[in-house]
């Protein structure tokens, strides 16, 4: 079946970035793990990630359903573009695994590829927040992301096990076909009012609960503002 590669292993601390002195808010101190670095070694999956990874936020961030973010090569050139600097580059949006022959359009809830040891399944598309955009010092580069589709996504690990760079993902079930990353960011974003569309998303069994949460949400008309999410801080 469909196979990826597994270009580079990111694994990174929480870090404290930021100016005490600063007046504004994007200059203002902040904690992150978005700064990762390359990992040659073998490293452990864990069911709630790598070894070594951590997350500032574990409200919404980390755990289970998003213990794995991935991330395709191939859309640095895009934001290389968009962006007009070449400050961002492979890593550059806090992934674990950065990846090439994968991409939103061909990757689906369900999907379980073996990666080494491991075995994971893809649990949801990444739904950017506000800390990308103050480490590119971009104010709506949330909004940039989820109206591109390039999101990457999230994995939840079914088998724990050692990993590493320079290997195949390969492609063993897929549940899902028709709820591509791809079609799921539409309907979050674009299809948000076809409620037709948000049921059969919500319906998906193997879809990250907070996702399901939310469509849920939306399906009793209880939508919310996603101003604190691709905002946050970075306004006020």
């Amino acid at each position: 079946m469909t196979t990826a590669y597994v270009r580079q292993l990111f694994t990174g601390k929480v870090k404290q970035a930021g100016d005490p002195n600063a007046t504004s808010p994007m200059d203002k101190p902040w904690e992150s793990g978005i700064f990762k670095t390359v990992t040659k070694e073998q490293t452990w999956a864990s069911e709630t990630g790598l070894i070594g990874d951590e997350v500032a936020d574990k409200k919404t961030h980390g755990g289970p359903e998003k213990a794995i973010f991935s991330y395709p090569i191939k859309h640095y050139d895009y934001w290389k573009k968009d962006l007009g600097t070449d400050a961002i580059d492979v890593g550059g949006m806090g992934e674990n695994l950065a990846v090439l022959d994968i991409d939103e359009s061909s990757v689906c809830i369900g999907d379980t590829y073996r990666f080494g040891d491991a075995l994971l399944q893809v649990s949801q598309p990444r739904r950017p927040c506000w800390k990308p955009a103050r480490r590119f010092q971009t104010m709506d580069l949330a909004l940039r992301i989820q109206n591109s589709g390039r999101t990457g996504w999230y994995f939840r690990v079914l088998q724990e096990g050692y990993v590493r760079a320079g290997v195949h993902l390969e492609l063993i079930e897929r549940p899902y076909p028709e709820w591509t990353i791809q079609a799921c960011n539409n309907v979050m974003y674009i299809d948000k009012d076809n409620l037709q569309l948000v049921e059969k998303l919500a319906s998906c069994e193997l879809l990250a609960t907070n996702w399901k949460r939310t469509l849920n949400k939306r399906i009793l008309g209880q939508s919310s503002s996603s101003e604190k999410r691709v905002y946050g801080p970075n306004k006020h």
